[in-house]
């Protein structure tokens, strides 16, 4: 037996660029940021950014590409592949990327980063975003809030 998964929260580095295969299948590409923060051998906090390569395909991509921007922070769960192509001088490259099957918007709505809820949820292998719980009425939205994340808070495990 063998696990890959992946489990990002950060923010996006740039709006998702949403394109078409040949036949017509959505995909959409964008950059993640999460940040580190710690305290270096003098106390002091620094912080270290790591970038993620993102992936979504078929519905998840068509929802990226109209909800997400450039800044929100969102939640994202794939698995991790690295695909080989060849430049334009026919040099070989590798690039790793997360390929997302679940994205879920977090902050709450108004706030840098933040928004309504995220239509994106738990897809199977195929990358589809599952339907959304059914939220009654436009107010649901407008009251809805998201459960508070501190990276600071200790995790049980």
């Amino acid at each position: 037996m063998s696990v890959n998964k992946v489990i990002l929260v950060g923010n996006l580095g740039k709006d998702p660029e949403l394109r078409y295969t040949p036949s017509g299948v959505a995909v959409a590409n964008f950059s993640l940021a999460t940040t580190e923060t710690y305290k270096d051998r003098d106390g002091n906090r620094q912080n270290k950014t790591e970038w993620h390569n993102i992936v979504a395909w078929r519905q998840l991509a068509e929802i990226c590409g109209k909800y997400l921007h450039k800044g929100k922070q969102v939640y994202i769960e794939g698995k991790l592949t690295t695909r080989k192509w060849q430049d334009r001088d026919g040099v070989d490259r590798y690039t790793t990327e997360i390929v997302a099957d679940q994205m879920q918007m977090l902050g709450r709505a108004g706030e840098e980063g933040g928004g309504a809820p995220s239509p994106g949820g738990r897809g199977g292998n195929d990358g589809y975003a599952a339907t959304p719980p059914a939220r009654s009425g436009a107010a649901a939205v407008d009251t809805y809030e998201e459960p508070s994340f501190n990276p600071d808070d200790e995790i049980p495990f």
